[in-house]
């Protein structure tokens, strides 16, 4: 099934951390029977409200193919991880 997921990772991590978080997240889909189809980094932005005192953040949009299955998984892994903010999977509606 399409899934397209939003995150935002904490302003305060470097590049390096930031390409790790990203690689990470990766990783989740892949190993759970997923394939990635795009990514898109929008890089730092302004949060429409504060997140633990945090006004900025670094969003991606990834889109991706992954068993229904394993969403619930990925939910948990997602918010396992300390440096992103906030993520949002959504099931994309075939046309």
């Amino acid at each position: 099934m399409p899934y397209e997921l939003m995150y935002v990772v904490r302003p305060t991590v470097d590049e390096q951390s930031l390409a790790t978080v990203n690689e990470k997240v990766d990783k989740f889909i892949t190993a759970g029977g997923g394939e990635l189809i795009k990514r898109e980094d929008w890089g730092k932005r302004r949060l429409a409200y504060p997140i633990t005192k945090f006004t900025e953040g670094f969003y991606s949009v990834l889109q991706f193919n992954f068993p229904s299955k394993a969403v619930r998984d990925l939910d948990r892994s997602l918010q396992l991880t300390e440096e992103i903010l906030r993520f949002l999977v959504t099931r994309v509606e075939d046309k």
